[in-house]
């Protein structure tokens, strides 16, 4: 009979104790402890591993000098916004963690990535639906009759590898990560302990077999990815499907990689028959206005290897209560506030008994200090209600001392913008240093202090 035991952790970290605890000590939160009946097994291995000889083999440690360094052999998919999002392609033998809001159409992208991958033997394993349910949602996604595409609705592990071991898949789908439970731990599917063994058997299948593992995982109100955070510690991929589901446009953001940027992200048009690449998202982030506006700027920014412009929107307008208010959408708060002491003490704008509302259009976030400018002109713009020419745009940051300081790459910047028509770019003149001009078709304009931009845009 196997030895059983109780213990408790932590809904958030996975952090365990002996004793319940209301404050847990690796994460610092409150009432995450839950109790979980634990049942040590006879072995240490489960049965799918049974007979590998992994377990005979003694690894010696290496010079570092004599480690031979191969290239990662990938997977090419024709969806070239994921094989971006991956750093190039699917990586063998690596498993990715794929988090989202309900309903915002994971499922969707797996199933669609899975049915358009023709050459290849791919399990698509499914605890939540049936496989009525999964051949409707195919139907609506086209050309997958050709499609070697297996459906599997298990929710044990024990079951699954069985199949995968009849099957020998060459590429495994789970969705989701939260629903597979494991009959060596006894514990509800969905717990610390079950989703951090079925991941563990799942990594250990790949990493032995060399099959790409992706894993469906659900997300919590604050937006984490369910379960215990080592989830995203054992996986080689993390990415976070975002968008809001009242509109047609969704965000594939890689968090962590392993084999590639932590910093791209593949930009998909929800559709009736599927998700759609967009291949140039700078014209899905740009409105299409009839006449200028004032408190609208664009900026050249760059979400990893990718230049994007996006439109920035601001409203100033007097402040209807006693204290002001500050509201930020896809750009950081704090940020603004700084910008906006830098706009009153700098530039001698009064802006503290404004209401002052920023807007990145398209959904996006952004963290590249480049839309500094276009945020500071925007607002300026609004305060004063001049519109800036449609076919202006910024790409720089502005310093707490008022200055334009240089930002990376304003090579692609500067050849996106000219890419798509616009005739001006507002860059720092620190970032002029090395730059051929005479190549570009498109006006460059170097400053180095915003009062100089605003001279030049408003006189």
């Amino acid at each position: 009979m196997a030895k059983t035991r109780s213990a408790y952790f932590c809904q958030s970290c996975g952090y365990e104790s002996a004793k319940w605890l209301g404050k847990c000590p690796s994460c610092n939160s409150w009432n995450t402890f839950v109790e979980e009946i634990i049942e040590k097994a006879n072995t240490s291995v489960p049965d799918w591993k049974a007979g590998s000889t992994s377990t005979q083999r003694s690894n010696k440690p290496s010079a570092i000098h004599e480690i031979t360094y191969s290239e990662q052999s990938r997977l090419i998919t024709p969806d070239k916004e994921f094989n971006r999002v991956l750093g190039g392609g699917i990586v063998a033998g690596s498993m990715v963690l794929i988090g989202g809001e309900p309903g915002i159409g994971k499922s969707t992208l797996m199933l669609q990535i899975a049915l358009n991958l023709p050459g290849l033997k791919v399990l698509y394993i499914s605890g939540e639906e049936s496989d009525q349910q999964i051949k409707m949602r195919a139907e609506r996604i086209e050309s997958f009759s050709k499609a070697n595409c297996y459906i599997l609705t298990e929710t044990s592990t024990q079951n699954i590898f069985k199949q995968i071991e009849i099957l020998q898949p060459e590429l495994v789908v789970v969705d989701s990560i939260q629903t597979l439970y494991s009959a060596h731990i006894e514990s509800t599917p969905g717990s610390v302990s079950q989703v951090r063994e079925c991941t563990a058997e799942l990594l250990r299948f790949a990493k032995e077999s060399g099959t790409p593992v992706f894993l469906i995982g659900h997300i919590t109100k604050d937006g984490m990815i369910a379960g215990p955070k080592i989830l995203e510690h054992m996986v080689d991929t993390v990415l976070q499907f975002e968008g809001d589901r009242h509109h047609v446009y969704r965000i594939l953001r890689a968090v962590k990689n392993r084999f590639g940027s932590a910093s791209e992200l593949g930009i998909y048009e929800m559709q009736g028959s599927g998700l759609r690449e967009v291949s140039n998202p700078s014209e899905i982030l740009l409105s299409q206005r009839d006449e200028p506006l004032s408190g609208i700027t664009i900026s050249a920014m760059l979400e990893g290897l990718r230049p994007m412009l996006i439109e920035t929107q601001a409203l100033v307008s007097v402040s209807a209560y006693g204290t002001p208010q500050r509201s930020a959408t896809g750009f950081d708060t704090k940020r603004m506030n700084m910008l906006l002491a830098v706009l009153e003490k700098r530039c001698g704008f009064k802006l503290s008994t404004k209401d002052v509302f920023l807007n990145i259009a398209g959904g996006l976030r952004v963290e590249d200090p480049a839309i500094d400018l276009a945020v500071v002109v925007a607002i300026i713009s609004s305060h004063e209600d001049m519109p800036v020419g449609t076919k202006v745009c910024f790409a720089a940051e502005v310093g707490l001392s008022g200055e334009i300081r240089a930002v990376n790459r304003v090579e692609q910047r500067i050849a996106e913008a000219e890419k798509l028509g616009f005739e001006q770019i507002f860059i720092s003149k620190y970032n002029k240093k090395g730059l051929d001009i005479s190549k570009y078709q498109i006006e460059i304009v170097p400053v180095a202090k915003v009062e100089e931009v605003f001279h030049l845009l408003f006189g």
